[in-house]
């Protein structure tokens, strides 16, 4: 048996912590606040990418620590860490585990597809081994590509959020493409992700397969959310892409409920707008500040 089912684990942690706050871990050593930096020297690593995790651990372990009353969960964007190599992977590996102690939900955005063997293995290494709750997956390989993930979102509690409409503005150049049945790519992919969901809806009415909607696309995310109503979303794009949290509330279902936002840079870097205040403080005050917004912009202030 696996854990609980994952849209009822994530959509009872937006009630219990009034947030739909996901923070992004993309950690970037030229961004990393000064304190940081000044207690990792170079000459005291025997190369850069030890270096550079010794300081994403010092950094990550606080923000995690500190966050965890303002956010549901941490999606770890792992290009950062296998970036480092070996030791890279090594500190992903212990930070999920750490986040996972700390009672947040785990989303490995690892943007994962391929034909079926090799998918099995990504799904092993991801959702087994280093023990994510639910990661990104591409759908362009379909049903054979998707069923490992798709089994543990039935069978093991896990859950998966399918690239439905990034947030990105080179999206359009397949996302946007208008099919011969006079629909969006985005929209057939969209009726995709309804049908690979069907078996694992929980008790809250949501499935454990779920969709990325960038939150740059308010239109197209109010459509979607229209067309995908058991759906839970996960948001990409508030803060340092633009995205408003009026823009994120047409996501939401009626309730206000139902999707989940991340933000990366404006909260782990928000120290640099805020120059006056302790970068971890500032990192919170970010945090707190879209919780808040996301909140009241859901009607639920």
């Amino acid at each position: 048996m696996g854990e609980a089912h994952f849209a009822d684990r994530l959509l009872e942690a937006v009630e219990r912590k009034r947030s739909h706050v996901v923070v992004g871990f993309d950690p970037d050593f030229a961004l990393l606040p000064p304190e940081i930096v000044a207690r990792h020297p170079e000459e005291a690593y025997i190369n850069h990418e030890v270096r550079k995790a010794a300081a994403y651990r010092d950094f990550l372990s606080q923000l995690a620590e500190a966050l965890v009353e303002e956010a549901v969960a941490v999606k770890i964007q792992i290009a950062y860490f296998e970036a480092l190599g070996s030791t890279g992977y090594s500190l992903y590996e212990e930070v999920v585990h750490l986040c996972r102690e700390l009672g947040y939900l785990v989303i490995a955005d690892v943007k994962r597809g391929d034909i079926g063997s090799t998918a099995e293995a990504y799904a092993t290494a991801h959702l087994d081994e280093v023990g994510a709750d639910a990661v990104t997956v591409n759908p362009y390989f379909g049903t054979d590509g998707l069923e490992p993930f798709l089994r543990r979102a039935r069978q093991e509690g896990k859950g998966l959020f399918l690239l439905v409409k990034t947030s990105n503005p080179g999206s359009a150049e397949l996302q946007d493409l208008m099919l011969a049945s006079g629909e969006p790519f985005y929209m057939r992919v969209a009726a995709l992700v309804n049908r690979w969901g069907e078996e694992t809806q929980g008790r809250h009415g949501y499935r454990a397969v779920g969709a990325v909607v960038g939150g740059t696309h308010p239109q197209q995310g109010e459509v979607l959310r229209a067309a995908m109503p058991g759906v839970p979303f996960l948001v990409p794009g508030y803060g340092a892409q633009g995205a408003t949290a009026e823009a994120v509330a047409k996501m939401l279902d009626a309730r206000g409920s139902g999707a989940v936002v991340n933000s990366a840079r404006a909260i782990l870097y928000a120290y640099r707008g805020q120059p006056q205040s302790n970068w971890l403080d500032a990192a919170v005050a970010e945090a707190k500040a879209m919780k808040e917004a996301l909140w009241k912009a859901a009607g639920r202030a």
